[in-house]
């Protein structure tokens, strides 16, 4: 077995990016140091994705992460056959595109579970694909979920030295509102501090974003915090838990950029994807924790407007695979 963690990439929508920004990735001499990197996805897609970006590479295609080579002068892959791959147009949304992206998926839980790779890194998928090909799952969190057979995954965002957890995500604003309870945020904040704790954090100091502006102001804005944020707090406190009271969402992200929260508690989608990708935008990365395999991954889109057009930044893509190899180190 590699003495290096190995990292299996997912290839995404093969008519968006995700291809692209994996041939980026893999031009970095920095992941080959860390990690073992196997890309598991459709091997006819990537080789014409590369003649289209003007990219020459090898390709070693292998049926065991335990067979990769591991060197920067190939790109190991385990081929997913999935039909329809040779007539995927980029930029065009697709059934086989969705039944592909879910397929490379699929094989990447498979082989978390066979203890056969260390963590999962995936590139986008288009939520409208996977619907088009009747993928009941709408997004990779939902997937992953029942892939690999867990109840209650965890959703952290990191940017910088910024985490943030999403309480909800996949949600509408009034139903992410009705959500919010004494019991499900108090739930939260001792998942979140199991989450941090587990990775190398010594009594963790988590802030728990507010709903309202300025926090309610003592109700003058709503009741959400009176009613259901500070009794959570309280009962967590009483858990030996560090958290803040709720504080103002224009502030709380702040406060964890410059150190003073060890992590945010961000109560629905917007709230703290807006902080993060604000921040930078191509840097975030997300990692999902709470599953067996530890997943990281790039927080953008298919971009189908420029896909396979030798445009696409992976940045983000070698953030997320560095920071699997960093959380897998802490953990």
């Amino acid at each position: 077995m590699n003495a290096k963690p190995i990292i299996g990439i997912t290839l995404g929508d093969p008519a968006g990016i995700g291809p692209e920004i994996v041939l980026g990735a893999l031009e970095s001499s920095e992941i080959y140091q860390v990690c073992v990197p196997v890309v598991i996805g459709n091997a006819d897609v990537l080789r014409r994705c590369a003649e289209a970006v003007g990219k020459s590479v090898t390709i070693n295609t292998i049926d065991s992460p335990f067979n990769a080579k591991g060197d920067q002068s190939v790109i190991d892959l385990i081929h997913v056959e999935t039909p329809g791959m040779q007539e995927i147009e980029p930029g065009k949304l697709s059934a086989d595109a969705g039944r592909a992206a879910n397929a490379f998926i699929k094989k990447a839980c498979e082989l978390g579970l066979a203890d056969n790779i260390d963590a999962i890194a995936t590139t986008p998928i288009n939520k409208e694909a996977l619907r088009l090909a009747g993928i009941e799952h709408i997004g990779h969190t939902e997937m992953l979920a029942a892939y690999l057979d867990s109840t209650n995954p965890l959703t952290l965002f990191i940017t910088e030295n910024m985490r943030i957890f999403f309480l909800s995500r996949h949600l509408s604003l009034r139903q992410a509102i009705d959500y919010i309870n004494v019991e499900r945020v108090h739930s939260f904040i001792r998942l979140v501090h199991k989450a941090m704790t587990d990775f190398g954090f010594t009594d963790p100091l988590i802030g728990l974003a507010a709903l309202n502006p300025h926090a309610s102001d003592g109700g003058q804005f709503g009741d959400e915090e009176e009613k259901h944020l500070v009794p959570a707090v309280k009962l967590a406190l009483k858990d030996g838990i560090r958290v803040t009271e709720p504080i103002g969402a224009d502030s709380v992200f702040n406060m964890a950029l410059e150190g003073k929260l060890d992590c945010v508690i961000s109560l629905y989608h917007d709230q703290g994807h807006i902080a993060a990708k604000t921040r930078d935008f191509y840097g975030t990365v997300t990692a999902t924790l709470g599953l067996p395999v530890l997943r990281t991954s790039v927080d953008h889109g298919t971009a189908l407007d420029i896909a396979w057009k030798g445009i696409a930044n992976p940045i983000s893509m070698n953030a997320a695979i560095l920071a699997a190899v960093d959380m897998l180190r802490k953990r």
